[in-house]
C-alpha cells in the first residue's frame, strides 16, 4: 500500500446508527486499497458494525483498537474505537439508543483531535429529528461541533462550505426559513464569513490568494436598486470591506449567471446569501462528489453531503462516493501547506 497521505488517522463518526453511515463506512474500507484511502477509524461499537456487515453480506475483518493503534490495523481490518454508548437500532429504524450513540461518537472525535490522536474529523450523517426528540438543542452538526470547540468561553463562528472538484460554495445563512435568512443577513455577517473563507482557503487548501465571488440577494443583483436595495447597500459594502482587508472579492454578482462553466473558472469559492442559492448549483453539478466542510473551527471537519437515507439503510444500495470524497479531502486539507497570512 502507498505511503499514507497524513501521519495520523482520520476519526470517522458513526452518525445515525439506523442510517447508511455504517454501510458507506464498510463500503469505503473495503475499497481502501483500490482507492489508496488514508487510514481512518470508526468511533462506535464493534459488535454493532459486525451486525450491519452481516446484514449487508459484506466480508470484512473488524478490530477494536485504541486510536494510536489504527495505522497498524487499517490494512487488515476496519479499526473501531469504542465509545461509551452501544447502539441497538436496526437499519431504517432509529431507537432510544440512536441519539446517545451518535453524540458520543462526535464528542469522542473532538476529544481525539484535540489531544492529537487524529488528523481530522469526518462525520457520517445524523438525523436531526431523532436528536431533537432526545433533547438536542443545536440547529445541526456544525453548531454542535462549534460548541465542543469553544475555548476560553469563546465559541468560534463555523462556516459551512460545500466543496467539489467543479465548484465550492458557502451559504452565508444556512438552515433558516427564507424570510428569517433575509432578516439575519447583514454586512457584518457577510464580511466575517468572507474573512473566514479566505483565511481557511489559504490555510487548509493551500491557495495563495483565494478568489471569492459574492452573489447578490435579489434577481439580477437588484438591477441597480429597482429589484431591491440590499445588493446596492448591504452586499456592496461587505465586498468593499473585504477588499479593504486584502481579500480578492468581487460582487454583488447575479446568481443566475455565476455557475456556468466559464464563470466558475473566475473564482475559487462562491459566497452565497442563502441555503438554496448555494446548494442547488453544487448538488446539480456534483451530487455524488460534493463534500460538506466546516471552516472556522480549530480542526478539520468534512462530511458526506447527503442524509441518513433510512429507506436504503442495510440494503447495500448506499453509494459511498461522497464519504470517500470526504475522507480524501480531509487528508488533503490536513497535509496542505498553509500560505502566508492565513
Amino acid at each position: 500500500m502507498a505511503k499514507p497521505l497524513v501521519p495520523k488517522p482520520l476519526a470517522l463518526t458513526l452518525g445515525e446508527p439506523a442510517g447508511i453511515g455504517p454501510d458507506i463506512t464498510i463500503a469505503a474500507w473495503l475499497r481502501r486499497k483500490e482507492l489508496n484511502l488514508p487510514p481512518f477509524y470508526l468511533l462506535g461499537d464493534r459488535a454493532f458494525v459486525a451486525r450491519r456487515a452481516k446484514a449487508l453480506g459484506a466480508s470484512l475483518s473488524l478490530v477494536e483498537v485504541a486510536a494510536e493503534e489504527v495505522a497498524d490495523a487499517f490494512a487488515k481490518a476496519l479499526p473501531v474505537v469504542a465509545t461509551d454508548q452501544i447502539p441497538t437500532a436496526e437499519p431504517g429504524r432509529p431507537d432510544e439508543s440512536s441519539a446517545p450513540a451518535a453524540l458520543a461518537s462526535i464528542r469522542q472525535a473532538v476529544a481525539d483531535i484535540s489531544s492529537g490522536r487524529a488528523a481530522a474529523i469526518v462525520t457520517n450523517p445524523i438525523a436531526k429529528n431523532v436528536l431533537y426528540r432526545a433533547g438536542f438543542t443545536h440547529p445541526g452538526h456544525t453548531e454542535f461541533l462549534a460548541e465542543l470547540a469553544a475555548s476560553g468561553g469563546k465559541t468560534p463562528q463555523p462556516v459551512m462550505m460545500l466543496w467539489s472538484p467543479h465548484l465550492a460554495v458557502v451559504p452565508v445563512t444556512i438552515h433558516l426559513a427564507l424570510r428569517e435568512a433575509i432578516a439575519l443577513l447583514s454586512t457584518d455577517l457577510i464580511v466575517s464569513t468572507g474573512r473566514i473563507v479566505a483565511s481557511e482557503m489559504k490555510r487548509r487548501f493551500g491557495l495563495v490568494r483565494p478568489r471569492l465571488a459574492v452573489t447578490g440577494l435579489n434577481p439580477h443583483a437588484g438591477e441597480d436598486g429597482t429589484l431591491g436595495t440590499e445588493d446596492k447597500t448591504m452586499i456592496a459594502a461587505a465586498v468593499e470591506a473585504l477588499r479593504a482587508d486584502g481579500v480578492d472579492a468581487r460582487g454583488p454578482l447575479p446568481a443566475d449567471t455565476l455557475f456556468h462553466e466559464a464563470a466558475r473558472k473566475t473564482y475559487d469559492c462562491a459566497l452565497c446569501m442563502y441555503h438554496d442559492q448555494a446548494l442547488i448549483p453544487i448538488k446539480t453539478l456534483a451530487f455524488d462528489e460534493a463534500v460538506n466542510v466546516t471552516l472556522g473551527l480549530p480542526f478539520i471537519r468534512t462530511s458526506p453531503d447527503h442524509g441518513t437515507a433510512f429507506d436504503i439503510a442495510g440494503t447495500g444500495r448506499a453509494n459511498p462516493a461522497s464519504l470517500i470524497a470526504a475522507l480524501r479531502l480531509a487528508a488533503r486539507m490536513a497535509s496542505a501547506p498553509a500560505q502566508p497570512g492565513s
